[in-house]
């Protein structure tokens, strides 16, 4: 019996995604470990900086999660920093997330090893890993760039979510541009080192990102209304539904508990009541929904 968590099997060349053979230079073979997105799919390549902000990984999160209930599949490349924040947003949202490392897919070797959980836990909820690398190739320098052209051909847009001016995740962006792929970019703050890329590609011509409203827009995708009080899993009070219609965006908490009109005391109370009920959460400061 085999002692591996996942099968891995190489696609036969009719299996092969048709976006990647309208690339310059397609891939020879592809590995896969789970099961490929349905044909009506929405590639959406979700790339950004290992050292991101708490700004790009709530941008991150929020944007993801907007995107649920919609065919659209997240495309990353199981780095740390952006890279983990985006399948793990796409679980949370359960919406097939697909991983392509700059190594193969043999447990033995997936890179970085501290995201092994992470690629069986995407293999389990019906996404997949793929690569054109033998399975027990292990990762290199020169593995991670070819990898960003699998991605960038794949999708319909690759999504940047941080930047620096020197890092990989440009050459993603211009491999997309390259391949007639859209680029989509979230603004971020001048004074930020680590936006200095992606807001020269906002110059560029890349097309603005401020909510998951915009790209369902750009797909072509109509976003149904909010979610009511009906449909969430959790009973509301009245002080509680407060709360979480205030946290449409996220708030620090002074400023939440001033807009409740209640004492500090009683929105303390309330607030650690609904962390426990994982309604919200805080994070960097400020309180979100989860």
């Amino acid at each position: 019996m085999s002692l591996m968590p996942y099968e891995i099997r190489e696609l036969s060349k009719n299996e092969f995604p048709l976006p990647l053979l309208e690339i310059p230079q397609p891939p020879k073979k592809l590995f896969i470990a789970g099961e490929f997105p349905p044909p009506n799919s929405i590639f959406l390549s979700v790339v950004g900086s290992r050292k991101h902000t708490n700004y790009g990984a709530d941008a991150c999160e929020k944007i993801i999660e907007g995107l649920a209930g919609y065919p659209t599949v997240i495309v990353s490349g199981l780095a740390l920093g952006i890279d983990s924040i985006a399948h793990k947003s796409a679980l949370r949202a359960g919406l097939l997330t697909m991983a392509v490392p700059g190594s193969g897919i043999d447990p033995r070797v997936i890179y970085p090893r501290t995201n092994y959980g992470l690629a069986e836990e995407i293999v389990k909820n019906g996404g997949c890993l793929l690569s054109e690398f033998e399975p027990t190739f292990r990762a290199t320098t020169w593995s991670f760039p070819a990898r960003n052209r699998i991605m960038a051909g794949l999708s319909r847009a690759v999504l940047i979510i941080e930047a620096e001016e020197r890092s990989g995740t440009l050459i993603t962006a211009r491999l997309a541009t390259e391949y007639n792929r859209d680029v989509y970019v979230v603004p971020n703050g001048i004074f930020s080192p680590g936006s200095r890329g992606s807001n020269r590609l906002l110059k560029q011509g890349a097309y603005p990102i401020t909510s998951a409203e915009d790209i369902l827009e750009l797909f072509g995708l109509k976003k149904d209304s909010e979610p009511t009080q009906e449909k969430l899993p959790f009973d509301l009070s009245p002080e509680e539904q407060k709360i979480f219609e205030l946290l449409a965006e996220p708030m620090p908490r002074d400023d939440l508990i001033r807009a409740t009109e209640i004492s500090a005391s009683d929105g303390n109370t309330l607030l650690s009541v609904m962390e426990i009920k994982g309604i919200i959460t805080e994070k960097g400061g400020n309180f979100r929904r989860i």
